[in-house]
């Protein structure tokens, strides 16, 4: 199987490249080439993904090495997703890379699943860990449609009608098209936040007991939440909308990976070395 994973990172780094010509050279084939070859990525990484919980039974989410695919292709999938949705085409040059990105760390990190069992055997940790990351990958999107914004917006303050005004899509666009990436990954992480619960009371005997991740994964979900409240009382849009979505995945990527290695919790299983 390790040669779907490596016919899963060369599809991903062509799709990356497509996506690159495709922001310089701006020919459409080159966009739905980047798209397909990532589609095709994607289902190599899925067939690989299903024969590991086929074949053991649990989700390989075991070590960081098996947390990080499952990262990568939560990423891909939910871009594929966005893309099909939004057409914003621009947004694979980030999407891609971050793919690529993620799925060749994780083969460089050692492949010793942890040898805590039990803990992984439960319906209620599939939920829990699946519903997550699909809401983490929407708000990884969210903050690469932020970025864009900023971009963008910049590039029209500055009446600098150069390279990338005249290939990044209007603001209205990439706001809508961010909005709803937070808006599914806020009801995701809620979701994921509520099967959390159930699952600890059945593993831990309690629904809350402010582990690290717990305790910051809730400040995730606040900081999503006045975003959401705020754009819809106050009309958040545009730039504070597209910084406070970058602002979101920074905290959101510290409560994946700094909290593990910082700090000591229940959730240290899933990414040890």
């Amino acid at each position: 199987m390790e040669l779907i994973i490596i016919f899963t990172i060369l599809f991903y780094m062509l799709s990356t490249a497509a996506y690159f010509s495709y922001l310089f050279l701006q020919k459409n084939y080159l966009h739905r080439s980047g798209f397909c070859l990532l589609g095709v990525g994607f289902v190599c990484h899925s067939v690989f993904i299903g024969y590991e919980f086929a074949t053991s039974g649990l989700l390989p989410v075991h070590n960081l090495h098996e947390t990080l695919l499952l990262v990568g292709w939560t990423i891909a999938g939910v871009f594929l997703m966005v893309q099909y949705k939004f057409n914003l085409k621009v947004l694979g040059i980030y999407a891609a890379p971050l793919a690529t990105l993620v799925i060749v760390i994780s083969s460089q990190l050692p492949r010793e699943p942890s040898q805590v069992k039990n803990i992984f055997n439960s319906f209620w940790l599939i939920l829990h860990v699946m519903i997550i990351f699909i809401g983490e990958a929407s708000f990884a999107l969210a903050c690469g449609a932020g970025v864009l914004y900023l971009i963008q917006e910049n590039a029209i303050k500055n009446k600098n009608h150069g390279f990338f005004f005249k290939r990044l899509p209007s603001l209205e666009l990439i706001d809508s098209t961010g909005y709803a990436c937070i808006a599914t990954g806020f009801t995701l992480l809620s979701l994921g936040l509520i099967t959390g619960f159930v699952y600890a009371k059945l593993v831990w005997g309690r629904l809350w007991s402010w582990d690290p991740k717990e305790v910051w994964s809730g400040i995730t979900w606040l900081l999503y939440a006045v975003l959401l409240h705020e754009r819809l009382v106050l009309g958040w849009r545009g730039r504070k909308s597209a910084i406070m979505a970058i602002i979101g995945f920074a905290v959101l990527l510290f409560t994946f990976f700094g909290v593990n290695f910082l700090l000591e919790g229940h959730h240290g299983e899933f990414t040890k070395w």
